[in-house]
């Protein structure tokens, strides 16, 4: 990917490509990547213009055309056409709606293409001016691959005079992958700072780091979780193919030519385990788990939320292997998907949502839930967007008892409260009803002042009106969706009719 960028690059400066806008937050990164290219492309001069400090990198233009971005693009006005130029524009994305700055750069658009000079735009987002749409190039700069950050890491200490061994610097790579050069940098300087050298006990900081990039992020929650399938009543179909697919993520299973696994999709009524079972995943598979919520991917500016799921997406590979949990994806793409309520934006959200889930090459398993499948759009739905989607039903008869005694032991460990009429007695009851039978009925013992008893539980389950019963139709629509082949059932029972 680094020498295709540096290729692509070249290319469009070669072939007079006028404006060029590269799009990333890290301006450092930039100016290096062009000071290479200019280079390679025989020693073209490379100008550079912020706000604050004016132009750069020419002695007769030091210093001009301070606050003046206007004044900053005739930077490229009398060089010599035989040595040709790079003019980095920093900030510059801020004063495009100008109109006065508008007009020039479409001219420019057109007078660069013969000269050899190019005018690059350095900024994270910019909402362009539709005029200039067909004069600007745009040009994706990813978060730095392994080889740049080893190559990065090996010189930062090989300059302290602590040599990375090969093992160790695998390690830290792996580890930084999804940072930005800055953020390893600085993860670099705090270690030398404390020990004087790189080494294993910098994977603790760099975790920290990722998670506190997460934090700043306000799109992505990170959620520590206990849990495990242990925890999970009945579901033993699911649980099955989660180990299947966890043993995926091996080396061996790369070798042997499997794909890093994409997801699964959990339907089903409220309070049957989807989310519990989230967390089971990441804990088991000693993966964080990022949660999202996807309401925080739509802001009111035109091609805000776009830009915020590609944020989102970035951050989330940054932390891979990860998991990500969508949490409630019919809430935030169930309205209808015509676009017409919000001018198109859930649409184009959730297609590129749909398109990096695709075709991601990163360790992220994305778990989605969803409660009201009819919600849903279709094309979510299509095969090869998730792995799997599974149906998490109301629990049989057996896995009311597994998640009664669960709920029990984990209370009272040693309790021996006969369940079979309690078992009976909550038939339709999702599992966290079911919890909320024990803690009702240990409210009531506890009240009395006496220990846990099977008749607290069976008063305890008469006063649950379960779900089941006030939301039946519903039930009912998605177990005939599921059983026309679209879903699997959790359960090896497989209560669909």
């Amino acid at each position: 990917m680094v020498h295709d960028l540096a290729d692509q690059l070249d290319l469009l400066i070669r072939s007079r490509t006028p404006i060029l806008w590269i799009r990333s937050l890290e301006e450092e990164r930039v100016e290096g990547l062009l000071e290479r290219a200019a280079e390679r492309l025989g020693g073209r001069t490379l100008l550079r213009w912020d706000f604050i400090g004016g132009m750069a990198g020419a002695p007769n233009l030091q210093g001009q055309a301070v606050r003046q971005p206007m004044a900053a693009l005739s930077g490229l006005d009398g060089l010599p056409a035989e040595q040709g130029a790079i003019l980095l524009l920093k900030d510059f994305h801020r004063y495009a709606d100008d109109p006065g700055v508008c007009r020039r750069l479409r001219n420019l658009a057109v007078s660069l293409r013969q000269v050899p000079h190019t005018l690059v735009i350095s900024a994270p987002e910019w909402q362009m001016p539709r005029e200039l749409e067909d004069s600007v190039t745009l040009l994706e700069l990813p978060l730095p691959e392994a080889r740049e950050i080893g190559r990065l890491l090996r010189a930062i200490a090989e300059a302290s005079g602590q040599p990375l061994t090969p093992s160790v610097l695998e390690q830290l790579t792996a580890a930084c992958h999804g940072l930005s050069e800055q953020r390893v940098r600085q993860l670099a300087a705090r270690a030398l700072a404390q020990r004087g050298q790189l080494g294993i006990e910098d994977l603790t900081e760099v975790l920290e780091e990722k998670r506190q990039a997460i934090a700043r992020s306000e799109l992505l929650e990170y959620c520590p979780t206990e849990a495990t399938p242990a925890d999970i009543g009945g579901l033993d179909t699911l649980k099955h193919w989660l180990e299947q697919r966890h043993r995926a993520f091996s080396e061996e299973a790369q070798r042997y030519g499997l794909p890093l696994p994409r997801g699964v999709l959990l339907i089903g009524p409220q309070g049957t385990g989807k989310s519990l079972t989230a967390k089971a995943i990441a804990h088991s598979w000693a993966m964080p788990l990022l949660r999202l919520d996807v309401g925080r991917l739509f802001a009111g500016l035109v091609g805000a939320s776009e830009a915020r799921t590609r944020e989102m997406i970035q951050r989330a590979e940054a932390m891979a292997p990860c998991v990500l949990w969508i949490d409630e994806i019919d809430k935030g793409f169930g309205g209808g998907g015509d676009g017409r309520s919000d001018g198109g934006t859930s649409q184009r959200v959730l297609a590129s949502l749909l398109t990096w889930m695709a075709e991601k090459s990163s360790a992220v398993f994305v778990v989605a839930t969803a409660n009201a499948v009819e919600r849903l759009p279709a094309e979510l739905l299509r095969k090869g967007r998730f792995d799997e989607i599974f149906l998490l039903e109301l629990p049989d008869a057996e896995e009311r008892r597994a998640i009664l005694d669960l709920q029990l032991r984990r209370r009272r460990p040693a309790h021996t409260i006969p369940l079979d009429v309690l078992v009976d007695r909550t038939a339709d009851f999702s599992g966290a009803e079911l919890e909320q039978t024990v803690i009702e009925a240990m409210h009531l013992a506890f009240g009395e002042g006496r220990e846990l008893g099977e008749a607290d539980l069976i008063a305890a389950a008469s006063q649950v009106v379960p779900l089941s019963r006030t939301a039946r139709e519903q039930l009912e629509a998605l177990r005939s969706w599921a059983s026309s082949g679209r879903a699997r059932p959790a359960s090896g029972a497989g209560r669909l009719p």
